[in-house]
């Protein structure tokens, strides 16, 4: 801790009490790291960052906080991309009812692997990472695959998805059990759940917590269902003629390989062009950047091998290939992750081409690719300074439906941005059904998006759980909101 806070010094001393001083910080220059999330963008300055290591700190501060006024928001580790973690823009340091930011990060001492019942318990702070690493060592990993290295609170309070939602769901498939503190005056704790594969004796309340922003309470502990490491792995990627190649693709990958099927990727010509000139350790997996690519994982137990996949997925392209108007125009084939880079390369090379208006959606599977040249067409018309450089998990309908103004425009018109992101998401929702988040979540970022198009009723049961669960204001975002 740092003197120098416009809190009452009395109140900068209980804090430390429960924490101890040096994890009470109040100093801009302490603060400043705990400002910013995985997009680069800051929030306001919070009164103090106070980072517990366990979860009877954590209760102990909210009963401080239900005393005092202040406002807690939760934060694990800064990696979401909505500012849900994030201090609240227009709160001055020190007026009432100010902004405590309680960082989870020290809330990483656990890891109890289950090998037997497949299963992990750990602390909320614990990074993805870190539990893969012990679960390695039981042969089994937590099987949501991401770019990002968040907090496991984190991944619980945005419902993250990645890369193989496809064969092993999001967040809330894989939960079985929460610890948590309720936002209420005694900052009282709840344990949901347990670590069973079949448990239906009553309402699964954990599932309020999930993708709930940190809104609802604040996870401490969480078990989770693990998954045993693929003893081979295969990674295609394959050109087609044209993105409407893709679905009878997905359909028939899947009706011939089932649950092996664990990832399909599409990557536009655009993505693909801007990874590889701005990403120089990317090498081109082919001659010319094709007009749309598909990246394909296969993965499987120790009864196959990577001959046999290989060869069982030729089979099933080649009549793909050799048409008269074949859908594919060309395969790169890899067993050591070399495609997979370029996948994990798109989003910095979609910095370095310009600025970029990120679109987070989810569609039906058959909608997707109508829903590009549909969206295509009208941004030609609407805003041609902008240009799709879409990619993502489109074998479960989720879209990274992203623009660019390049940077040979000129400064980009953030009016004109602002009203692309609009365009995108009302033609989503209103003509295609589809989902403006698909799975950052609802944060400060999104809520006037939320509040367009979810309906008001929704809303305001939304907001009478909320308040419900958490009787004192908690995090930043009011699930009740009619604006």
């Amino acid at each position: 801790m740092s003197v120098g806070s416009s809190l009452i010094p009395g109140l900068i001393d209980r804090m430390c009490g429960v924490v101890g001083p040096d994890h009470v910080l109040t100093i801009p220059d302490d603060i400043a790291p705990y400002r910013f999330d995985g997009r680069g963008e800051g929030g306001g300055v919070p009164d103090a960052v106070v980072r517990p290591d366990c979860a009877q700190q954590v209760s102990a501060l909210v009963a401080l906080a239900a005393e005092t006024g202040m406002r807690i928001v939760v934060q694990g580790g800064r990696t979401g991309l909505m500012g849900a973690g994030l201090s609240r823009e227009n709160v001055q340091p020190g007026e009432s009812g100010g902004d405590i930011v309680l960082n989870l990060d020290r809330l990483n001492r656990h890891i109890d692997i289950d090998p037997a019942n497949r299963t992990a318990t750990v602390d909320a702070g614990v990074r993805l990472s870190a539990l893969n690493a012990a679960a390695a060592e039981h042969g089994l990993f937590f099987p949501i695959d991401l770019g990002a290295d968040p907090s496991i609170g984190g991944m619980i309070a945005a419902n993250t998805g990645g890369a193989r939602l496809l064969r092993y769901g999001d967040v809330r498939t894989n939960l079985m059990a929460v610890d948590m503190v309720r936002a209420d005056a005694a900052g009282t704790m709840l344990s949901l759940g347990a670590p069973l594969w079949k448990n239906n004796s009553g309402l699964d309340l954990k599932q309020l917590l999930v993708g709930s922003g940190g809104s609802m309470g604040i996870v401490t502990r969480a078990t989770v269902a693990l998954q045993p490491l693929p003893s081979v792995q295969m990674t295609a990627l394959v050109a087609l003629r044209d993105a409407d190649a893709a679905l009878p693709l997905l359909l028939e990958l899947e009706a011939q390989f089932g649950t092996l099927l664990t990832a399909f990727e599409g990557i536009s010509a655009h993505a693909m062009t801007a990874a590889l000139t701005h990403v120089q350790t990317l090498r081109a997996p082919f001659a010319a950047v094709p007009d749309y690519a598909v990246l394909i994982e296969l993965s499987a137990g120790a009864a196959l091998d990577a001959a046999m996949l290989e060869e069982k997925l030729g089979t099933v392209l080649e009549p793909m290939m050799m048409a008269v108007d074949a859908a594919i125009v060309d395969i790169a084939i890899d067993h050591r992750g070399r495609l997979w880079a370029i996948r994990h390369a798109l989003t910095e090379g979609l910095r370095a081409a310009g600025a970029v208006v990120a679109c987070d959606i989810a569609l039906r599977r058959g909608d997707v690719m109508r829903f590009r040249s549909a969206m295509a067409a009208r941004l030609g018309t609407e805003t041609p300074a902008l240009v799709p450089h879409d990619f993502g998990h489109i074998g479960d309908g989720g879209l990274h439906y992203n623009l660019v103004w390049p940077r040979h425009a000129g400064p980009p018109d953030q009016a004109v941005m602002d009203h692309a992101r609009a365009s995108v998401f009302a033609c989503v929702v209103d003509e295609f059904g589809g989902s403006f988040s698909a799975e950052h979540g609802v944060g400060p970022r999104n809520i006037k998006h939320y509040a367009r198009f979810v309906a008001s009723d929704v809303r305001r049961l939304s907001g009478e759980v909320q308040r419900l669960l958490a009787p004192v204001p908690l995090g930043r975002i009011d699930f009740g909101t009619m604006e």
